[in-house]
């Protein structure tokens, strides 16, 4: 008996010696992630042929995405608003996909493009935000985060990922939103959407946005923007899903349903344009 329980004793003492061992290497820590790719003389220009417009259509791979997303600026902070449908070509894939990646308590992350990449990349800028914060002992800012993701995907230029996310965050200097795409653009603003949806919704927020919104009215406007856009994107829909950034971090405003604020807004009187039209009628014909 003695004897079986020295040698159990003996293999925790050396798992946990092993355990204490810590090889860090910064150069596989900090390195890009590796991929197979198409065995050919050269990747980039065989990925070209079969997705550019003017290869030979039997072989063209088609890429076919539809979302949208939105992010604004206001005197309260930022409002992030999405839907949460995932398309394959012409088929619903699922509702209740979410676009919106926590990266930390401060930062967030929108995707439009492919689910994959936009997945995959965040979550890796996840992770090296947070190497950045134990190495350095302070959250990395907006800005830096928006680099690093831009500098990942321009080092994958033309080889065909398919993303674009904002990049959302209140840091020391205040709140921040960034637009950061395959292609490697990154843009600073206050007001961006993003998605096939986007002309719809940018429709919305150009008519209703103001820095001075409340934060009901703001997370209002945003969900609107959301829903109108999905009234006329096929590929847009589900449901909505609200963030907003503050100071303190942000918070999940919560999820609302289609179908539900369809019938929630038809019941709501519509706003009339008549008497504003017809004195510019009357002062046109005079």
């Amino acid at each position: 008996m003695d004897s079986f329980v020295n040698k159990f004793k003996k293999s925790t003492s050396t798992w946990r010696d092993q355990d204490m061992i810590v090889n860090f290497d910064v150069t596989k820590e900090f390195s890009l992630p590796t991929f197979d790719i198409p065995p050919c003389h050269n990747p980039i220009e065989f990925l070209k042929s079969h997705t550019d417009e003017n290869s030979n259509p039997e072989c063209r791979i088609k890429f076919k995405h539809g979302t949208t997303t939105l992010a604004f600026k206001y005197q309260g902070g930022i409002i992030v608003a999405v839907d949460s449908r995932a398309t394959s070509g012409s088929t619903i894939a699922t509702q209740n996909i979410k676009k919106v990646i926590e990266i930390n308590p401060y930062l967030l992350g929108t995707m439009a493009g492919g689910a994959a990449d936009c997945t995959f990349w965040e979550r890796e800028l996840g992770r090296r935000c947070r190497l950045y914060e134990l190495r350095n002992k302070e959250r990395i800012s907006v800005t830096a985060a928006s680099k690093l993701l831009g500098n990942i995907v321009y080092s994958f230029k033309g080889m065909g990922l398919s993303m674009g996310t904002m990049v959302v965050g209140w840091d020391k200097t205040g709140p921040k939103i960034f637009y950061v795409d395959a292609d490697g653009t990154r843009m600073k603003g206050d007001l961006f959407s993003v998605g096939s949806g986007s002309t719809f919704a940018y429709g919305v927020l150009g008519s209703g946005y103001d820095h001075d919104l409340s934060d009901n009215d703001a997370a209002e406007l945003g969900r609107r923007a959301v829903y109108h856009a999905a009234h006329r994107d096929a590929a847009s829909g589900g449901n909505i899903h609200v963030y907003h950034v503050k100071q303190t971090g942000w918070e999940f405003l919560g999820i609302r349903n289609f179908d539900d604020l369809h019938w929630e807004y038809q019941d709501q009187p519509k706003p009339s344009i008549i008497g504003d039209v017809q004195p510019m009628m009357l002062n046109i014909q005079e």
